[in-house]
């Protein structure tokens, strides 16, 4: 495989035309660039970044639409998901609107999901879990996921920290458009150091609340 040089602004325009093309034709005109400035690209991108991050995967381009409305049938981004355990990781994505960069878990189990809250709700882990959490946002990074709209039944509603406390899944993420460097080789360094401001969160979420 090439050496990775960055990702080339037809990526991202790429994408914008499919928005408004979202159709087979459309694609199977122009599959060649999706392969030579997206997949290929990120598949180099990737393989580069695995030995610190860990093994990668690309997602599929096809939409499933058995159980959607909207039947058009290709993805208006391209995912990828670094695991480090199943569900937890690092996360990159292509679009319109740029690359974006994240990280954290964003798929539970019951058993998990009781993991995670009892961690969040001890002393030591829990103002861990918040001082991560607070350092990832000033550092711009916004702080997502799936939640309940009240603390979870058996805690405190006044929890000092309540708020994460109605997390079932908890990720961290960052659009950065498309900045200078991602048409080049030094796209790989500006995505690893993203990477690397989330490991903290990573990390405790594989410890903690692992599947």
């Amino acid at each position: 495989m090439d050496t990775f040089a960055g990702i080339p602004p037809e990526a991202f325009r790429f994408y914008e035309e499919l928005e408004g093309n979202n159709n087979r034709e459309w694609w199977l005109a122009h599959k060649d660039t999706y392969q030579a400035a997206v997949k290929e690209p990120l598949a180099r991108l990737l393989t580069g970044l695995e030995p610190e991050f860990g093994a990668a995967k690309l997602f599929r381009p096809y939409r499933d639409v058995r159980f959607s409305r909207d039947k058009s049938p290709y993805k208006t981004a391209q995912g990828a998901f670094a695991t480090r355990q199943e569900g937890v990781g690092y996360y990159l994505q292509v679009s319109a609107d740029g690359l974006l960069v994240g990280g954290g878990y964003r798929s539970h189990t019951p058993a998990q999901l009781a993991r995670f809250r009892a961690a969040a709700d001890a002393s030591g882990s829990g103002a861990a879990l918040q001082e991560i959490v607070e350092s990832i946002a000033a550092a711009g990074f916004s702080i997502e996921g799936e939640k309940l709209k009240t603390v979870p039944r058996g805690f405190d509603r006044e929890h000092p920290r309540a708020e994460l406390l109605k997390h079932k899944t908890l990720y961290a993420g960052s659009q950065l458009g498309v900045p200078g460097w991602v048409s080049s080789e030094a796209a790989a360094e500006e995505i690893a150091a993203r990477w690397r401001q989330l490991r903290p969160l990573v990390e405790w979420v594989g410890r903690h609340a692992g599947p």
